[in-house]
């Protein structure tokens, strides 16, 4: 998928989600800590969120990354295939997220696959609709500085690190060469 069909899709479904649950503009700004007029700008396509944004936008509509991802209206199989999971490139790190986990299914927990270019970092700022929410980090390659609670944790290949999403936390690839981890989310109880 292009990119602009991909800022489309994204601002079709943020516009989707935001009606259906019968909140305004206002409503989700407040709720996201992200800007109405940025918001506006995402739903018409204008703009490209971030991952950090697109996050607590999900948040705020009471969903996860890959259930925001996910596609509507497919068939529900216990089985991803890896050539039909759907990517995400975050335009602000150039990180690639790869939605692991069956679409559909019903199961609180999401399954992501995320190559972190070298040198880049993210925020993700606590975000008290994301509370409930936590995190298994289980780096495969290269290393990650995760920093969560104020404390920043070197992550080594083989290493996982466990915490929660509404805390809000950071990413930082401090290596030369790409990091390649999972991050295994549990949603909570519904």
């Amino acid at each position: 998928m292009a990119d602009d069909d991909l800022d489309r899709a994204i601002g079709v479904r943020i516009k989707e989600l935001r009606i259906a649950r019968g909140l305004t503009l206002d409503e989700l700004a407040n709720a996201s800590a992200v800007s109405r007029a940025m918001i506006s700008r995402i739903e018409r396509a204008e703009a490209s969120p971030t991952a950090s944004l697109l996050s607590r936008l999900c948040a705020a509509l009471g969903l996860s990354l890959s259930a925001f991802f996910a596609r509507e209206h497919e068939e529900v199989s216990p089985l991803a295939r890896h050539e039909k999971q759907a990517i995400w490139r975050d335009p602000g790190t150039g990180y690639v997220r790869r939605a692991v986990s069956p679409p559909a299914t019903g199961s609180q927990v999401d399954v992501v696959e995320v190559i972190f270019p070298a040198g880049a970092s993210v925020i993700f700022p606590p975000n008290t609709a994301s509370a409930e929410m936590t995190q298994h980090v289980w780096l495969f390659e290269g290393e990650m500085d995760v920093t969560h609670r104020e404390v920043t944790y070197r992550l080594m290949p083989g290493d996982c690190l466990f915490m929660g999403i509404g805390d809000g936390h950071a990413f930082h690839n401090p290596g030369e060469g790409p990091a390649r981890y999972s991050v295994i989310l549990d949603r909570g109880r519904s």
